[in-house]
Order: C-alpha cells, then sequence, then structure tokens
C-alpha cells in the first residue's frame, strides 16, 4: 500500500495538533464553557529606559501579553500599522500555563517587538488583535481580542550640540557600545610601501545595523589608504537587537618616517544612565618600532653563533700557545723532528738508537739530565719540569 502525504496540510495539521495538544490536553480547561467577558485578554506595554521619555530612533520594547480562559484551536496575531516606527520581532512567540488569582489555570501568550521612532512628537500605538479560534459550548468560534491603544510620546532633544537631528556628531542611542580595533600585522614594523590591514568591528546593544554610523574617515599626512566596503548585521537576542558593523582599510605608509594616527571618538548616548558618552577607535602609529621579531631573532641567532667560533678559535689558539711555551725554568722543549720520532717510538714501542745532539737551551745535562730523569737510555719520554724526579 502507498501513502500519499500533503505537505502543506500535513505542515498546518502539525501546528494546529502541536498548539491543540499544549492548550487543551495540557492546559487543563474547561472545553464546554461559554465565552465570557474578562476570558480573553490582550494588554500591550511599552518598556521604557529608566521610566524615561524616549527619543528619536531610541529604542522601546513593547511587551504584549495574553491571558486566555478558553481552549484554543487557531490563533493570529495582527499588528497595526506601526507608521512612525521601525520595528522588528524578537524572538519567537511564547505560550506557557498560568495560574490566576482565584486558583484557577489558564494560557499565557507573550511576544516581544522592539521599535524605534523616527522622530519626536505624540502618538497613539493602535491595538493589537489577536485572532482566536476557540471552543465554545462544542463549536468553534472566530474571536478577535484586542489590546488598548497606548499613547506614546517621543522627547525632542533640547541639549546645545548633538542629538538626533544634528547632522554631526552621528546620533547613536544605545545601551551600551563596543569597539574592536585589529590590524593583520604589527603597524609599528610596517615599512614604506608596505600594506596593512586595518579591520574595526563597532558593536551597540539596542539597535538596529541600518541605525550605526557611516565608515569613520582615517586620513593623516604620509600614508595610502583604499576604504572597504562596510558590513552591516543586526543579531537578535532576547533582551533587544545587538546592531554590528565592520569597517576595513588597506593602509601604506608612503614616507619612512614614523607616521601616527590620531583617535577616533563616537559619541553615543548611553539610554540607560541618559547621558552623552564616547568611544573611541585608539590612537596608534605606523612604522618606528622594533623589527620583525623573526628577522631580528634570525640576525640574533647569527650574530651569536660568529660569536661563538670566534671565541672558539681564540680559547684554541690561546691553548696551542701555551702548549708552546711555559713560564717555568728547565722547561724541555724538543725540536720538531726529535719530538716526532718520540711520538712514533711511544706508540710502536720502539727503542730508540740515539737521541742526537740537543740544542742548548734543553735541559740540563742534555742527553744524560734525560735518560737519568726516565730511568735509563732505555726509558723515553718529557720531563714535566725541570728540578728532580
Amino acid at each position: 500500500m502507498v501513502i500519499f502525504w500533503d505537505w502543506g496540510r500535513g505542515l498546518r495539521r502539525g501546528r494546529i495538533g502541536l498548539l491543540a495538544g499544549l492548550l487543551l490536553a495540557g492546559m487543563s480547561l474547561p472545553a464546554l464553557a461559554e465565552v465570557e467577558p474578562g476570558d480573553l485578554t490582550l494588554t500591550v506595554t511599552p518598556e521604557l529606559n529608566g521610566g524615561a521619555t524616549p527619543y528619536t530612533r531610541e529604542m522601546v520594547l513593547l511587551k504584549i501579553h495574553g491571558v486566555y480562559r478558553q481552549p484554543i484551536l487557531l490563533e493570529e496575531v495582527i499588528q497595526p500599522p506601526l507608521a512612525n516606527f521601525t520595528w522588528t520581532q524578537l524572538g519567537r512567540d511564547h505560550w506557557s500555563k498560568t495560574r490566576l488569582p482565584d486558583g484557577q489555570t489558564a494560557i499565557a501568550f507573550d511576544r516581544t517587538v522592539a521599535i524605534f521612532p523616527h522622530h519626536a512628537g505624540a502618538f497613539t500605538i493602535e491595538p493589537f488583535v489577536h485572532r482566536l479560534t476557540v471552543n465554545d459550548v462544542g463549536e468553534r468560534k472566530v474571536v478577535d481580542v484586542r489590546s488598548q491603544p497606548i499613547p506614546f510620546t517621543v522627547a525632542p532633544w533640547t541639549a546645545p550640540t548633538g542629538g538626533p537631528d544634528a547632522k554631526e556628531p552621528w546620533w547613536l542611542p544605545a545601551r551600551d557600545v563596543s569597539i574592536t580595533d585589529s590590524w593583520s600585522r604589527d603597524p609599528e614594523t610596517v615599512k614604506i610601501y608596505e600594506t596593512v590591514r586595518r579591520t574595526v568591528v563597532l558593536e551597540a546593544q539596542g539597535m538596529l545595523a541600518e541605525g550605526l554610523p557611516p565608515r569613520p574617515v582615517m586620513r593623516t599626512r604620509g600614508i595610502i589608504t583604499f576604504a572597504g566596503p562596510v558590513a552591516r548585521e543586526t543579531i537578535v537576542t532576547p533582551a533587544g537587537p545587538v546592531a554590528r558593523a565592520t569597517y576595513v582599510w588597506d593602509v601604506k605608509p608612503g614616507v619612512p618616517e614614523v607616521i601616527p594616527l590620531d583617535a577616533i571618538a563616537i559619541p553615543w548616548f548611553d539610554t540607560v544612565s541618559r547621558t552623552m558618552r564616547e568611544a573611541e577607535i585608539p590612537a596608534r602609529q605606523i612604522g618606528g618600532g622594533l623589527p620583525d621579531r623573526e628577522t631580528d631573532g634570525a640576525k640574533g641567532a647569527a650574530a651569536s653563533a660568529l660569536i661563538a667560533v670566534a671565541a672558539g678559535v681564540l680559547a684554541f689558539g690561546l691553548g696551542l700557545a701555551l702548549l708552546g711555551f711555559r713560564r717555568e725554568r728547565g722547561t724541555l722543549r724538543l725540536p720538531p723532528t726529535l719530538a716526532r720520532d718520540l711520538r712514533r717510538a711511544a706508540r710502536t714501542g720502539e727503542r730508540l738508537a740515539g737521541l742526537g745532539p740537543l740544542p742548548p737551551a734543553a735541559g740540563e745535562g742534555g742527553h744524560r739530565g734525560l735518560a737519568r730523569r726516565h730511568g735509563g737510555a732505555d726509558g723515553i719520554g718529557v720531563a714535566g719540569s725541570g728540578g728532580p724526579a
């Protein structure tokens, strides 16, 4: 037998079955109760930073919360247009079981939406609608559960400088801002006409990627810069979006002297403390540092080897000189030919017929002194000193 599966209907039925199993089997709700006022409620609450009125492009979280006493078969959230806001949903909807003050059990629904007002003024957030299909006395019934409209005010910037409407500096409201500065190699070791890549990553919590500033200007005398494209991304987390921008430059020094790069300040508005702060791309310098450590180490090793060889040669020569010259009186120094004959005789045990005449500077007693110190004419050796044996 062949079984055919309708994927579209299967997925829909799977979703309905999962929701029905969660809401009917897991919640222990009365299945045939009539829908009464107060059984289905939906609220939307703005979560303001420190309870303060937000500024333009500052993130505000809308907490959408539903409590339903009736078993739910199907559901759909209908969101208002939010024409004066940019918005994004944070994560998936969350369903759970909750206990009411009267002790009864109900179904809880939660969704979080981050909104960013476009400009200052007084607005109204229109109702959210949760369209539910419920079991009403054994019959399927569609019910629209509405939230209340919410007055919403966006404050104008009153400080003498900066703010959302100023062209400079860039307006950046965030919970926190961090900067990471990295180089493809140490910029202080870069030589003239060599290229090094600088990468700066800017992250802002509670912002969307399109709200981050454009690439900063990095310009100074003596360098040539090639700016790469800016990469932007938004990372959605339960606490809010995290915006990330990556700026890239290829830097090439055009002069041999040291080139200083000044720090670049990025002002931002701290939505938690409600104060202006600054993040900073740190100052650096091009050139003027120590040579590359690997090359420097190789040169140092070669120099050490040469010094060691020279010291060895010097020590060897000094040793030879000490062997050929002794300060003690009466030291025996043999002619080269006689010394060679003595060494050969010592190796082979051969008797020497005669030692031949010694030079006048030889040890005292000539042949007689030599024979006397080494056991007569048959003993061959060299005296260690001029004194008696």
